[in-house]
């Protein structure tokens, strides 16, 4: 069953992806690093110049370097990101999520418009009476460049 566990645990979790969306789109690293346990683990095995990154510190970091890079008109935009939930399964204070996701961005390697759809693979836990990303695997689903 895609959808499991208490509604409230799920709506909390929801939460957090629309925090990481809204994050990317005001490009605000407080708000995008809130989601994070300070023990986590970000892995991007498709962008081996990136690769992985533990803890929060280290993640924050790397994704408030990396956002300087992606947006549209030359940068001077955020890029477009939507978040969608595709399955929340709650087990006491532990689940597992798959997210995917809709961007759109100039990318800075060739100024070509970039359209992504992609997916996360995450594992999250309650901690304190809050769930937080202890890991989060992205990878492309579908790039067409413009």
């Amino acid at each position: 069953m895609p959808f499991t566990g208490p509604v409230e645990d799920r709506l909390a979790i929801r939460e957090l992806m629309d925090t990481h969306a809204h994050g990317v789109l005001t490009k605000d690293p407080e708000l995008w690093g809130s989601i994070w346990a300070e023990d986590a683990f970000w892995d991007l095995p498709e962008y081996p110049d990136l690769g992985g990154f533990t803890g929060k510190k280290a993640i924050v970091e790397a994704w408030t370097e990396s956002m300087k890079n992606y947006g549209l008109e030359d940068m001077s935009l955020p890029m477009i990101y939507f978040m969608q939930p595709g399955s929340i399964e709650i087990e006491g204070n532990s689940a597992k999520t798959v997210a995917y996701t809709i961007e759109i961005f100039d990318d800075p390697t060739n100024g070509k418009r970039t359209h992504t759809t992609g997916r996360y693979d995450d594992e999250l836990e309650k901690r304190e009476g809050k769930w937080l990303f202890t890991r989060r695997a992205y990878r492309s689903i579908l790039n067409e460049r413009s």
